[in-house]
């Protein structure tokens, strides 16, 4: 399947398939959708604990686990959980500009780590940030009870319904400890209506710049 390199409207890159007309960020900016969907309503919510685990629904092409990884410099420890079924190959990964555009050159390595470390097993990317990527359908997820904060970034409803139906949440559900979060930029009345029907409560957000609303699930328990 043919795969572009494009440059979103924040300057940051990235993935477009044609043949779905789909991206892996907004086109209106990678960089500053992830810090206001995952990092603004999500991460910033837990910066009061000494550690945080997070999973992250769609690792691809790493963007939210690096700019997670600089959120939490010197802060709390992470154990950041990325679960991908179709890797984004390196030669890929290397067209991205983020640690250009988040003027972070000198995490390169870091950055770079995160694609090239071993999938399966849990990986020390920095003192205090480690990584497990795995390779998995979202369908077959067992988590349970094991996360603050889920990061919910698959691809959209119109292409893959599936992933945003109340089977899929209420395994988000049963993965998040109590008070646990899951963070998401869409809001569809669908996927709202979901994860209420699986225990969540809701709030409606504003979306990231050129998108109306986003939605927080909190798991009240």
């Amino acid at each position: 399947m043919k795969r572009e390199i494009i440059i979103t409207n924040d300057g940051s890159t990235t993935i477009h398939i044609p043949d779905w007309n789909e991206n892996y960020h907004s086109t209106h900016g990678a960089i500053q959708e992830a810090k206001h969907v995952f990092i603004k309503n999500g991460l910033d919510l837990f910066h009061n604990q000494n550690s945080i685990s997070i999973l992250e629904i769609g690792f691809g092409t790493g963007l939210n686990a690096f700019i997670t990884f600089l959120e939490t410099l010197n802060k709390e420890e992470v154990n950041y959980v990325g679960v991908e079924a179709y890797p984004v190959a390196f030669d890929e990964v290397k067209q991205m500009n983020y640690v250009t555009e988040l003027q972070a050159n000198q995490y390169q390595e870091i950055f770079d780590k995160m694609h090239t470390c071993d999938w399966e097993s849990k990986q020390i990317i920095a003192e205090n940030f480690l990584l497990t990527k795995r390779k998995q359908f979202f369908q077959d997820i067992e988590d349970k009870s094991k996360y603050n904060l889920i990061y919910f970034d698959a691809f959209g409803f119109p292409l893959q319904p599936e992933l945003w139906s109340e089977t899929i949440f209420k395994k988000m559900y049963d993965a998040l400890l109590p008070n646990g979060v899951l963070v998401t930029y869409a809001c569809r009345s669908v996927i709202k209506n979901a994860m209420l029907s699986v225990g969540f409560s809701i709030e409606k957000l504003p979306g990231a710049p050129g998108k109306r609303e986003m939605l927080r699930a909190t798991k009240n328990v």
